[in-house]
């Protein structure tokens, strides 16, 4: 059985946090800040924090699994003949609260001002990043959890070469692949994976089709799993599916120097802008600048994409506890693409790589 995260240490943070910025309460909306901060899996539910309070407001779809979920976080429970916002205006007049903040990057305008007609009688400021920022920061829970994602996905990616024939497609793999990390542990892919065969490769973002293993000498694949607590995993390989070609093997090169360049700086108190800049000259110096137009990375969590960044426009600071993908590519239109991501922790004097699946590009076995 694992440890319980630590929940009511969260919110403590987020209490100082508010403080520090002068704000008397929090309407937290957003579904992963919710569940960061008190472990409820449900939806459609937020967290009124305060310096004194910790009250879920939510209908009654969920009061049991709130009882269950959340046991030391009061609940405030509506029905379907109250509307949310009227409830929301109902709860907040209950409880006194006459100025409060929400969400603003999350919150959209419409229920924004459904909030300001209902509940009169309180204040709204619009903030942004508040729990964001305390998630940037993993915790040994949540190290242990994007570990148990890693593996799953490394489970996962292994098993499936073990079904690749000429005639699979990319959809099939992406199906496959899917299934395999189900039966390994995920709850479910931690996005649609990325399978491209030969040019499909130059597409960072491309949709599994029906290109054939078959119809090109490589595949990229970019896949992720979210293990039970809800924490996601991000890798990205290519595979050779016979002899490799001269310009792959070249473009292969550049990216995983360029991978190299950027880990030798991640250690805290990096800039998350030195650290693309690493990557971005490496690729710079080999010619193909104008083909890797995406960041270096992101943050990973309890969503695929989260705080911090690593891009030219990031004024990140690299932190231990941060868990970062590193993923340099090389897209050339009608030819392929390279992509190499790893999934890197940052540690108290530098940082470890907590993917070990290898780099190397094949050969994917062929059945």
């Amino acid at each position: 059985m694992s440890t319980p995260f630590p929940y009511a240490e969260r919110r403590a943070k987020l209490r100082a946090a508010l403080k520090k910025a002068k704000l008397p309460g929090l309407l937290v909306s957003h579904d992963p800040n919710v569940r960061y901060l008190t472990g409820f899996t449900g939806d459609s539910t937020q967290l009124l924090i305060t310096p004194k309070l910790a009250v879920m407001i939510s209908d009654s779809r969920f009061e049991t699994q709130l009882r269950d979920e959340c046991p030391d976080v009061e609940a405030e429970i509506r029905t379907a003949k109250t509307t949310q916002a009227d409830f929301l205006a109902q709860v907040l007049t209950a409880r006194h609260i006459t100025q409060l903040a929400i969400e603003g990057d999350v919150v959209n305008v419409a229920s924004f001002e459904k909030y300001k007609e209902k509940a009169t009688g309180t204040e709204f400021v619009v903030t942004s990043g508040l729990v964001d920022q305390l998630r940037m920061i993993k915790d040994k829970h949540e190290i242990a959890a994007l570990r148990r994602a890693i593996d799953i996905a490394q489970r996962g990616f292994q098993a499936v070469q073990g079904l690749f024939t000429p005639e699979m497609t990319e959809r099939e793999i992406a199906h496959e692949l899917e299934h395999l990390m189900r039966r390994h542990g995920a709850l479910k892919a931690a996005f649609e994976p990325i399978i491209g065969v030969g040019p499909q490769a130059a597409l960072p973002h491309y949709r599994a089709g029906a290109i054939r293993l078959a119809d090109a000498p490589f595949v990229l694949m970019d896949w992720g799993a979210v293990e039970p607590e809800g924490y996601h995993s991000d890798l990205t390989r290519v595979l050779a599916t016979s002899k490799i070609p001269p310009k792959l093997e070249k473009l292969y090169r550049v990216v995983f120097e360029a991978q190299a360049a950027a880990l030798a700086l991640m250690r805290p108190g990096a800039l998350a802008k030195d650290v693309d800049a690493a990557a971005r000259n490496v690729i710079a110096k080999s010619g193909y600048e104008r083909y890797f137009g995406h960041g270096l990375g992101h943050g990973i969590g309890l969503e695929i994409h989260e705080q911090p960044r690593l891009s030219p426009l990031s004024n990140d600071v690299l932190q231990p506890g941060m868990v970062i993908t590193v993923e340099p590519g090389i897209y050339l239109p009608d030819f392929g693409g390279i992509r190499l991501e790893d999934d890197v922790l940052i540690t108290r004097d530098g940082h470890e790589v907590l993917t070990s699946t290898p780099l190397e590009m094949g050969p994917a076995r062929l059945g």
